[in-house]
């Protein structure tokens, strides 16, 4: 259905190669351990000379210079165009740089690519041209098992939802676990949580049909974070929402992102994106431009 889109301010073409996303630091949603067990140093009796240093290993060298480099990107495109078989335009040489931790808005008229730009990122589509690194992994060339194995590092919310509708609320978020092979112990101390999180632990017995559309999209989006993925994709997941349910979703997705998760969302609601202070920014016809950084 066509939308009529409103200009949050004068766009800023993107001209250099890449535009990072500012965000502030956070640890990544899938945690990491904590080293708590460094030994104290031992006490030198008065008179002993202290002991020389172990030398540094060839290894711990270059692993110090490693944690002292910049951290990767989660997500960054490089010159990636994509062209239909009909002709018809996708993407036009989109440059994009995005952090880990990151919020990002992504905002256009129907038909201006925002649909094409998550399917790129989940392996639903192929660039035409240029290259997509997303968590570390050039994606543009996986196939079949290496595809399967790097979505499982992705949620992604479907603005249509797509529940299994002979699945009660907990089979349904339980299911992307079972395609992964996690244990029955594994599935149960991650379900409960995450149906917490998204304010439905009391409906987990019912059914799609027995649900409010609302609650039905945040059925959608705990199945896409039950198995705490760094990087959330989400297609329009207000589009078939009234403000209030809309601003619940929205509410749930900064919950995520200050847990350290990278979220991507793209939406025609600019009345949602003007209450935000996240970065945005605009497809129109394949091109894409800053709103706001």
């Amino acid at each position: 259905m066509p939308t009529t889109t409103t200009t949050l301010s004068k766009p800023v073409t993107a001209s250099t190669p890449e535009r990072a996303v500012h965000h502030s630091q956070r640890a990544p949603f899938q945690g990491t351990a904590t080293q708590c067990n460094t030994p104290t140093p031992a006490t030198i009796a008065p008179g002993e000379q202290e002991p020389a240093p172990p030398r540094t290993s060839a290894q711990q060298r270059r692993k110090s210079q490693t944690q002292a480099e910049p951290a990767a990107p989660m997500v960054a495109l490089e010159q990636v165009s994509k062209i239909y078989r009909q002709g018809s335009c996708g993407l036009k040489e989109v440059n994009l740089s995005l952090p880990t931790g990151s919020f990002l808005f992504v905002t256009g008229p129907s038909g201006s690519g925002k649909t094409t730009l998550l399917k790129l990122l989940y392996g639903a589509e192929r660039p035409s041209e240029g290259s997509i690194t997303v968590n570390n992994q050039e994606i543009h060339g996986l196939k079949g098992d290496r595809l399967s194995r790097f979505r499982r590092q992705l949620g992604v919310v479907f603005q249509d939802y797509k529940l299994i509708p002979n699945r009660t609320v907990s089979e349904n978020v339980a299911f992307a676990l079972w395609a992964q092979g996690c244990k029955k112990g594994d599935i149960a101390r991650r379900l409960a949580p995450t149906l917490r999180l998204v304010g439905l632990q009391h409906k987990a017995e019912c059914f799609p049909s027995q649900l409010s559309g609302g609650e039905q999209q945040r059925v959608s989006l705990a199945r896409a974070i039950v198995g705490t993925p760094p990087l959330i994709l989400a297609d329009e997941p207000t589009g078939n929402l009234d403000p209030e349910n809309s601003r619940q979703v929205i509410r749930i997705l900064n919950k995520l992102n200050a847990m350290g998760a990278t979220v991507v969302v793209t939406t025609h609601d600019l009345q949602l994106v003007k209450q935000s202070h996240h970065p945005v920014i605009q497809l129109n016809q394949g091109k894409l431009s800053w709103l706001r950084k």
